[in-house]
């Protein structure tokens, strides 16, 4: 009796272990991914940055607000539908309002960057 016991404990532990390496791997894997399509150096810190302040990635804050490209127009116009509908006070979901927010101001933290690095790209006007 002992030695079954025995020999399901170290079968469990197996499987255990077995998973924990493949569910390490997948991390890892996803990891060098993200690092990958940050594009490293500079621009990926800062990137990087961003996504840790606000807890979005840009492809997820464009996926909440049903973005496909950063134009001004259109994510103000879904933010503003997307905030009202959501409202507390109409039945909505503070959660998913709250959502919305941070994934604006993901989006606007991308803008303001993008629009700075364009400044900064720009020659100098020395006349």
């Amino acid at each position: 009796m002992a030695k079954y016991i025995a020999q399901i404990i170290v079968l469990g532990a197996q499987v255990v272990g077995r998973a924990f390496a493949r569910a390490l791997k997948q991390e890892l894997a996803a990891s060098q991914e993200a690092a990958k399509r940050a594009g490293g150096g500079p621009q990926g810190a800062k990137r990087a940055a961003a996504n840790a302040s606000t807890g979005l990635t840009l492809e997820e804050a464009m996926q909440i607000l049903n973005v496909d490209k950063l134009e001004s127009e259109k994510i103000k116009k879904n933010y503003e539908h997307l905030f009202t509908v959501n409202d507390k006070g109409k039945g909505g979901s503070f959660y998913l309002q709250s959502k919305i927010v941070r994934a604006k101001e993901r989006i606007d933290a991308e803008l303001k960057e993008k629009h700075t690095s364009t400044e900064e790209q720009r020659p100098k006007d020395t006349s």
